[in-house]
């Protein structure tokens, strides 16, 4: 039993955003918008980490729901976290087999997403599309991170004088 409360109010807090969350990309109408949104796909990739079974199990849903929208598959599969979380829920042994499921469904859908139907052009314009797309826009949510780990240094790097 957890002696803080605040850990008991949140197990209903995140299944009801979650289920919100679900039931608004149950609507095709709102799929494009729900991807487009600065914090609903890293919500629901947080929520695929979280120890609620229930919890996970929704987020999936509606990421599977999200993924039937065919434009929304680039912008999901290079999400930060997206395809490592559904891996992670993929290999857990405690997941349940309904949920692991799902999970392979989302992964493969968004692991095909990049194979054009089939011919080279689709293939070549769809590589273009994606340099473009990382050389053009400027992600306001980028952050960047240096990560200080004991035994490396930069000595390799350094013109020896």
């Amino acid at each position: 039993m957890n002696s803080s409360s605040s850990t008991m109010n949140e197990e209903p807090d995140a299944l009801s955003v979650v289920n919100q969350l679900r039931d608004l990309a149950a609507d095709p109408l709102n799929r494009r918008a729900i991807v487009q949104d600065q914090g609903c796909l890293p919500g629901l990739i947080l929520f695929m980490d979280h120890p609620n079974p229930p919890v996970v199990h929704s987020a999936l849903l509606a990421l599977r729901y999200l993924a039937e929208c065919r434009a929304n598959r680039e912008k999901m599969k290079g999400e930060l976290g997206m395809m490592l979380s559904l891996q992670s829920v993929i290999q857990k042994t405690t997941t349940p087999g309904e949920t692991k499921l799902l999970a392979s469904e989302i992964y493969e859908i968004l692991q095909s997403s990049n194979m054009a139907d089939g011919d080279s052009v689709n293939e070549m314009n769809s590589r273009r599309r994606k340099a473009q797309f990382f050389l053009g826009t400027t992600n306001k949510r980028a952050k960047t991170v240096v990560l200080h780990i004991d035994g490396l240094d930069d000595t390799l790097f350094k013109p020896r004088g």
